[in-house]
């Protein structure tokens, strides 16, 4: 017979399994959507032994209905948010939620910073506590998820702003100097703030000074950095709100907490790297170099060229005879919404005989995973969106490549101009097909701030217009043809 005490250690440890196995199966696109509800089922465990069960077994927890009250709350508001939200928004939303995670977090440490305080033997009559210690490891844990947990809220509010263009990039002279002394100003002030209490001579002001330092950290740490580097920045981010909810795990001694902790933050710097990789950049260069904003780059085109214009009727000839179509998707498919347009397209070509792929680029979009999720919502087969890595040695036997909405990821200054911000980044060699086709509203530049010498290449043809509208015109054509 299992013994009372341990009901709640077996829920932890179900709960535990179930994050391991629904972020594995997050891994691969025809497995994610089942991953995540068996993420979230693993959660409702946690949260369940949590409430009702503890070391002397079913036990309703204090402050329930407050507890209940706010989870229902909660949920409520945040259903009707993922429901509303477009795709083009994802990114903004799944910055918003991370920096509340970091927030909980930081608030957390609060929390139990005043718990153990309260603890203390005696307090003068001026409110100076007196003959208090506290563990180092208790307070490292405290402080540490205070800091990270306050960047991360900070910074991801930021990165929030950034995304929905609400707030722009702005960078201080000797930035990076700047951004060295105030963590280190962090740094010093815990550690003046622990000598402070195991001294007797205990003030708030350390702590506040803590959370302040902290929130400019986080403002200053994402105010620099923008265009191309946002996806990474998020990540990143991520990776931070996962290390503060680990140290609330070592705070209350709660394994689930701890392990879902470990997995968001070893998840998010894993991505971290794996997007810097794509980029070929090192994370050093993005934090420190902050490059990718829109200052970045020239808007000037390099190549001395002249821009091609194409009309609908000729692109569905072009790609009704061909042999071989490889459709690029990025962020101007997401913004006008015309994915489901897009795989009508796909269908239709298939039906004439023509062997069709989407090539995905790994930053593609603003947040890793954006085409995917865009393409597979409407329906799009999984074996049909091909990594960077895979694609690219088929572009050289491609008849037409037709790049909706991306740019930047598809630059050849990528790898001819070493002046270019976005230089040595892994691109979509569309350059090498027989034709291209670019769908795009305008000749802005993209995310990156910088001109595309793909635009002015002989065998490229501008479509102009909405990415939505011009891809219906394409399967009318299609079909009249």
């Amino acid at each position: 017979m299992i013994p009372s005490y341990a009901y709640q250690d077996i829920a932890y440890l179900i709960g535990s399994v179930s994050f391991v196995v629904g972020l594995k199966m997050m891994g691969q696109p025809d497995s994610a959507r089942k991953g995540n509800l068996v993420a979230a089922f693993g959660m409702a465990v946690a949260v369940f032994a949590a409430l009702f069960l503890n070391a002397q077994g079913f036990h309703i927890i204090n402050n329930f209905p407050y507890i209940v009250a706010a989870i229902f709350l909660a949920t409520v508001i945040g259903t009707m948010m993922a429901k509303k939200v477009q795709m083009t928004a994802m990114p903004e939303m799944v910055s918003l939620f991370n920096g509340m995670g970091g927030l909980s977090a930081a608030l957390i440490a609060v929390i139990e910073f005043h718990h153990k305080t309260a603890e203390a033997s005696g307090m003068s009559a001026d409110g100076m506590i007196t003959e208090f210690s506290m563990p180092v490891g208790v307070y490292l844990a405290i402080v540490s998820g205070l800091i990270i947990g306050t960047i991360s809220f900070a910074g991801s509010v930021i990165a929030w702003g950034k995304l929905n263009g609400k707030i722009g990039d702005y960078r201080m002279p000797q930035q990076q100097i700047i951004n060295a002394v105030v963590l280190a100003a962090i740094i010093a002030l815990a550690v003046a703030h622990y000598g402070a209490i195991n001294s007797g001579d205990f003030s708030m002001s350390y702590f506040y000074g803590i959370i302040g330092l902290a929130v400019v950290y986080g403002l200053i740490f994402v105010f620099p950095i923008g265009g191309a580097d946002m996806p990474v920045v998020i990540s990143l981010l991520n990776s931070f709100t996962g290390v503060a909810a680990a140290t609330g795990g070592f705070l209350y001694h709660n394994k689930v907490m701890l392990m879902g902790g470990v997995l968001v933050g070893s998840a998010g710097t894993i991505l971290t790297v794996v997007m810097c990789k794509a980029m070929n950049r090192s994370l050093l260069n993005v934090l420190i170099g902050m490059a990718g904003g829109g200052s970045g780059g020239s808007s000037s085109n390099s190549s001395g060229g002249s821009v091609r214009e194409v009309q609908a009727t000729d692109v569905a000839i072009m790609m009704k005879y061909a042999s071989k179509v490889i459709i690029v998707p990025g962020y101007g498919l997401a913004v006008a919404q015309a994915q489901h347009v897009c795989h009508e397209l796909e269908n239709l070509l298939e039906e004439e005989g023509v062997d069709v792929k989407y090539a995905i680029h790994p930053v593609a979009g603003r947040m890793p995973g954006h085409m995917n999720v865009l393409l597979a919502e409407s329906n799009v087969a999984y074996d049909k969106l091909v990594e960077m890595e895979h694609i690219n040695s088929e572009f050289a036997t491609t008849d037409v490549v037709l790049v909706v909405g991306a740019n930047d990821v598809v630059n050849p200054a990528a790898k001819t101009d070493p002046d270019s911000p976005i230089y040595g980044m892994p691109i979509l060699e569309v350059d090498q097909a027989k034709q291209i086709v670019v769908l795009k509203r305008s000749m802005k530049a993209g995310y990156a701030g910088v001109d595309n010498d793909l635009f002015y290449n002989p065998k490229c043809g501008m479509l102009f217009g909405d990415a939505k509208a011009s891809i219906t015109k394409l399967v009318n054509e299609v079909k009249a043809l």
